[in-house]
């Protein structure tokens, strides 16, 4: 029997995959342990999400790896989170590195410890003319807050002369967001078997595939990740057309 791998149709990879890596407390607390415990064995997950993205030569993967929700998390499950940020980032910049891919971030950094925003700006320098892939992380991240923040920018512009009503387009929206320069989502992946978005990348999702999967993120694996593939595949992507506009088309 095939693997998911290999059966993949390289001409219908999706150009953006994003991920809500969900499940690491229930993971944890299935085994006795901490919510903790459950972070710090998601990083093989981490791990086996990007190689495959690596593998199959799929452009652009974004990871919710912090939203800004998640600061109402008890203070030692925040602490910990960005002990492991500031960890991996420290470990992992080389083998980013080596991979050819490009690191991004999403979100409002301010807040972070100094020390990850440090570590985070270096790798994000250390890769920024490698062009092989691009891993974009979502720190410090809400797609509602992003949305206020375009409007408010956009609003400044009007004001100040800048930019007229009638001029506002959903390509001039798109250029006040955080990822003004990637390609919108294709197809979104959560774990655990929760069935909703988050505040997570509310506009770019618009005609995103969305896929819910009952795997808890620390058990992720690459073989996981090329199912989401090969069932992207089989989806037909209409945009508001119909399926004979498409058959003519192609």
């Amino acid at each position: 029997m095939k693997s998911y791998k290999e059966i993949i149709n390289p001409e219908k990879l999706p150009q953006h995959v994003a991920i809500i890596m969900d499940g690491n407390g229930r993971w944890a607390k299935s085994r006795g342990e901490e919510r903790t415990y459950g972070h710090r064995n998601a990083i093989d997950a981490v791990r086996n999400a990007i190689n495959a993205c690596n593998e199959v030569n799929i452009p652009y993967l974004t990871l919710y790896t912090f939203s800004s929700e998640n600061w109402n998390r008890p203070d030692d499950e925040v602490s910990t989170l960005m002990s492991l940020l500031s960890e991996t980032l420290l470990t992992e910049a080389d083998e980013i590195f080596t991979k050819g891919l490009r690191m991004h971030m999403i979100g409002d950094i301010s807040r972070l410890p100094e020390l990850v925003r440090e570590q985070l700006l270096n790798v994000i320098d250390l890769t920024k003319n490698n062009t092989k892939g691009n891993l974009i992380l979502a720190l410090n991240y809400g797609s509602q807050r992003e949305i206020l923040k375009a409007v408010k920018e956009i609003s400044q512009e009007v004001k100040d002369g800048q930019l007229q009503i009638e001029d506002i387009t959903e390509a001039v929206f798109e250029k006040h967001l955080y990822t003004k320069d990637f390609p919108p989502v294709d197809l979104m992946i959560r774990t655990s078997g929760e069935v909703r978005i988050s505040n997570f990348l509310l506009w770019q999702l618009a005609y995103a595939e969305l896929q819910f999967l009952d795997v808890l993120w620390p058990d992720f694996s690459k073989e996981d990740f090329f199912k989401c593939i090969v069932d992207y595949q089989k989806t037909e992507r209409r945009y508001g057309k119909t399926s004979e506009q498409i058959a003519l088309s192609n």
